[in-house]
């Protein structure tokens, strides 16, 4: 069908709502209470546009379009509607612009400047909440919560978590926890997807940004930082280059400039991690177990199973994170080899997740009382760290990682998209049953999923059924049929993000699906395009193994790069 918007006429499909018509033919109207793929709910109702033939404003993301339909989206009462609404918003926001963490980033800001708001006009009472500071990833500041919403319909809708609701009502009514708890008293399991759809500062990553500052000036202490496989493809969004372009050599090189003693690519790890994964599948695929093993890399879906499916801990792997395998060397083998007591030596991770934060303090990630990561930044927090330096990444010269863990296989790159532990997983497993490489084609599948997919694989004589699942909407009927015995699947990757840690909770925040996107293409084009594919053939691995892990009859295989894990109980 056709309707005219601003004198012009475009085409619009029926069952449409007028703001999904507007932005299919790139049209923009500003909302703040609108999620993509989620039904409309007009909260903030700063989307309203002006239509021919009725009386008041309505809101584009929950009208329907018909035909003939005329429409203004930027007429004088709708821009002064709009200016209203948000004038309404910042008479009782806070004034700390200049000191928000979201400044330049947030949505309430740029409304302001868009529509020209540049007094108070009408003062309101602010009310007191307390700064909710007791997450070790997650910072909850009330104070500036608009009551948009979108954090408790990601979470609840898409997360399946459903931490946060609206709380009291009328003009005192707030979002918070059940009860108004502390988030870490809460079932909130730290994957941050609120903080991506938060537009203003009232959710943000717990910063380590001044502890990296102080930390790198004194010249007493050994820095070492490792970066997870999904990083270098997302900075170049935040310094204007093109989205998605691989930043690796260059990032690895700014952070030498910042000052840090040793870099690593999580990659290595995740090459790890999918031996040791593929030798505890193989040991039960011999032994005929019919349950599933279940991935351990996302420490978001792990608080998830604790809480809500404890009594599937222990089909979930005992391997440890690429993060926390890494984090256990460097403070052992590394340590050893560079003559410095573990304790000397800091390990900094930097990664597309907040909950990582929280997995790196578990009282489980540490050695004799000595943590295997110390401090954990978000790509958010690298950019920020990388400005503060004043470093031009595009004058830089690339630089590789440093020995002994300075090689990695694509498929540990390509963790950073979900289904990529699933791919290094079954090329590793493949080898191990066959002898020979698998064709790296028979895996396409895997990619590009959304929600969950089954895929079988043939193994010689055997088949190798997994299934690759993303966000947490559609997981609990998963999960239900395993307590059920209705599952058959041998090995299940879960990823809480959706796309994977691509698309993870600590990522840029102006990343829009585009952006996405090209940052997992991107990850396939580096396995298309280089010769080391799996991890079983990477070189380093092997000669870790053989000059330290298996030194030991196995032990320090167990005490470096497994756990387990526990129930916990949701106070609230």
């Amino acid at each position: 069908m056709e309707i005219e918007v601003n004198s012009k006429t475009i085409e619009a499909r029926k069952g449409d709502t007028i703001l999904e018509s507007l932005t299919r033919n790139g049209i923009r109207v500003p909302t703040l209470c609108n999620i993509k793929g989620l039904s409309p709910t007009g909260a903030c109702r700063i989307c309203v546009v002006e239509v021919e033939g009725i009386s008041n404003l309505v809101t584009a993301c929950s009208y329907p379009v018909e035909p003939g339909m005329k429409i203004k989206t930027h007429s004088p009462k709708v821009l002064k509607a709009r200016k209203i609404l948000v004038e309404l918003l910042l008479s009782s926001h806070p004034d700390d612009c200049l000191y928000c963490e979201r400044n330049g980033t947030c949505e309430l800001q740029d409304l302001a400047v868009e529509l020209n708001i540049r007094e108070r006009r009408i003062p309101a009472r602010k009310q007191r909440h307390k700064l909710d500071l007791s997450s070790p990833s997650i910072i909850r500041d009330p104070a500036k919560c608009i009551l948009c919403g979108r954090c408790v319909r990601i979470c609840d809708e898409i997360q399946s978590v459903a931490t946060l609701e609206h709380l009291n009502r009328g003009r005192h009514t707030f979002i918070g926890t059940t009860m108004n708890s502390d988030i870490n008293s809460s079932s909130c399991i730290n994957c941050g997807q609120c903080i991506m759809v938060c537009p203003t500062g009232a959710l943000h990553e717990h910063s380590h940004v001044a502890d990296i500052q102080d930390l790198l000036s004194n010249k007493d202490k050994k820095v070492a930082v490792q970066v997870a496989p999904a990083v270098s493809v997302s900075l170049a969004e935040e310094f204007n280059l093109k989205p998605g372009k691989d930043l690796n050599g260059i990032l690895f090189a700014v952070l030498k400039t910042i000052g840090f003693d040793y870099v690593f690519d999580t990659s290595f790890a995740a090459d790890l991690h999918i031996i040791e994964t593929a030798n505890m599948l193989n040991e039960q695929k011999s032994n005929n177990e019919k349950q599933p093993l279940i991935s351990s890399c996302c420490p978001a879906w792990i608080k998830f199973a604790e809480q809500f499916y404890p009594d599937l801990l222990p089909l979930i792997s005992t391997s440890k994170s690429p993060q926390q395998m890494m984090g256990a060397l460097l403070k052992s083998y590394f340590t050893a080899l560079q003559g410095i007591a573990p304790n000397q030596l800091y390990s900094v991770s930097i990664v597309p997740c907040v909950a990582k934060k929280f997995e790196a303090q578990r009282p489980e990630m540490s050695t004799r009382g000595v943590s295997d990561v110390d401090i954990v930044l978000t790509t958010r927090e690298l950019v920020k760290l990388i400005r503060l330096f004043g470093i031009d990444i595009e004058s830089i010269e690339p630089q590789h990682p440093d020995n002994p863990f300075g090689t990695r296989s694509t498929s540990g790159k390509l963790f950073a998209n979900s289904g990529g532990i699933t791919e290094g997983l079954e090329s590793t497993l493949y080898h191990m049953k066959t002898g020979k490489e698998l064709n790296q084609v028979k895996l396409s599948e895997l990619r590009s999923v959304n929600g969950i997919k089954e895929f079988t694989q043939k193994m010689g004589n055997e088949k190798l059924k997994v299934v690759v699942a993303n966000g947490m909407s559609e997981i609990r009927p998963l999960l239900e049929s395993i307590q059920n015995g209705e599952c058959n699947a041998d090995y299940i990757e879960i990823m809480a993000c959706p796309g994977g840690c691509i698309n993870g909770g600590g990522q840029p925040l102006r990343g829009t699906d585009k952006y996405v996107k090209a940052r997992a293409k991107t990850i396939y084009d580096i396995d298309e395009s280089e010769s080391l594919k799996c991890a079983h053939n990477n070189p380093s691995i092997k000669e870790l193994y053989n000059n330290y892990l298996n030194t030991e009859a196995g032990d320090r295989i167990s005490k470096l790069l497994h756990v387990t894990y526990s129930k916990r109980d949701v106070l609230i």
